[in-house]
């Protein structure tokens, strides 16, 4: 048992232990500044995870094809970071990919927020009923969107993961995708929806069309409301039976 334990223990010392460096930011210690932005870098985590939540529980296929517009456009940055093979700024043993050029958050939240901002003001004609809440509706979602895109880049210059450049063509990157693919999905995959929900395996997914909606929350507020009503009504006339 003894020469067990001491051979447990040897093995135990020579296994290197290495963190998760997908997700793994380093900033100066103390700094409390570079602790919040390196927090702040974190949202394309948030975001994709917030797009898996939306796909699995809503099953839109316009927030499917926005999705899919992240991947690809995180594809491209993959090739491009590989092909222009430029370094970044200081070198770390921790870190997913050694090249700088283009920087994929900047590209991320830029393609993110770009696709928002005409996702509102062109696709959703009618938020709300009222003129001025539609307006602030409207206002916080580009604020709240830019603001997030600005301070993930700026981490990412702060913390010296990328340089300026890399970070300003990640940005451009980023938003030229993003219009490229909102044109394509507005103008040529929407236009499909309504064919490709109707299919077998979309009927089996429970996949849907919310195209035509102006407002898909409204929508789903007063209808949900219906439903609960007509329910209701039910349920007390089969107790007064």
């Amino acid at each position: 048992m003894a020469s067990d334990d001491g051979n447990t223990a040897i093995n135990n010392d020579q296994v290197e232990w290495v963190p998760l460096t997908l997700t793994l930011v380093e900033y100066p210690k103390g700094d409390i500044i570079g602790k919040f932005l390196a927090l702040i870098s974190l949202a394309p985590f948030g975001i994709g995870s917030g797009f898996i939540a939306l796909i699995l529980f809503r099953r839109d296929l316009h927030t499917i094809t926005f999705f899919l517009g992240t991947l690809l456009s995180e594809l491209l940055n993959y090739i491009l970071k590989h092909i222009i093979c430029e370094a970044r700024p200081i070198r770390r043993d921790i870190i997913y990919v050694e090249y700088g050029m283009p920087s994929s958050h900047a590209q991320y939240v830029w393609f993110f927020a770009t696709y928002v901002i005409y996702f509102v003001y062109i696709r959703l004609q009618h938020m709300n009923n009222n003129t001025i809440i539609q307006s602030l509706s409207k206002f916080l979602i580009l604020f709240s969107t830019l603001s997030m895109a600005i301070l993930v880049s700026i981490s990412r210059i702060y913390l010296e993961y990328h340089t300026v450049s890399q970070v300003l063509y990640g940005a451009l990157l980023g938003f030229l995708f993003a219009t490229f693919w909102f044109a394509f999905t507005y103008l040529v995959l929407a236009p499909l929806f309504p064919q490709i929900v109707s299919w077998s395996i979309s009927e089996l997914l429970l996949l849907r069309d919310t195209t035509l909606i102006p407002n898909v929350l409204w929508f789903e507020y007063t209808n949900t409301r219906k439903e609960v009503h007509a329910r209701s009504r039910k349920l007390v006339s089969m107790k007064s039976q």
